[in-house]
């Protein structure tokens, strides 16, 4: 496993569009391990492929120290609405309130290729969410709620 270095706010990577993943083999098993690494190391909780510099429609969240790992993502289901704080490891140092569903329940394939559905609440559901956008192309600031501006914070916080 390798720690992989995050793609930071300018890189043009982080607004393209990502691919479906069409293989299950050992080149997408050392991403999703990379990422599961290179997520634990930096102390997130959500990364996605893009971040990484590969376009494929993959990312990751950990949460209970359980890394959940979903390939080929579609949200199948949204209900309720929550407004929170949000702050995205490609833009270091800067978080906004966000707009997001209070529930999202996501259709995706694990690492083995198998469908399975996954249900997130608040957290979760905001984390899914923001990682989800990645692979269309969108940053969390792209959905900051009516009025609000990013705010920018230490690191060290």
């Amino acid at each position: 496993m390798a720690i992989r270095n995050i793609r930071i706010e300018d890189d043009p990577i982080l607004r393209k569009k990502s691919r479906p993943v069409t293989e299950f083999n050992r080149r997408l098993f050392e991403l999703l391990d990379d990422m599961a690494q290179t997520l634990l190391n930096i102390g997130g909780i959500g990364l996605a492929a893009v971040q990484v510099g590969v376009l494929r429609r993959v990312f990751i969240c950990r949460f209970e120290d359980a890394v959940i790992e979903l390939i080929n993502p579609e949200i199948i289901h949204t209900e309720g609405c929550q407004e929170e704080e949000e702050a995205c490891l490609s833009l270091p140092g800067k978080s906004g309130v966000t707009v997001r569903p209070a529930c999202v329940h996501i259709k995706a394939q694990n690492r083995e290729g198998k469908w399975c559905i996954y249900k997130g609440e608040d957290l979760k559901a905001r984390c899914f969410c923001h990682e989800y956008d990645h692979l269309d192309g969108i940053l969390y600031k792209d959905r900051l709620k009516e009025g609000e501006v990013l705010h920018t914070f230490s690191q060290e916080q």
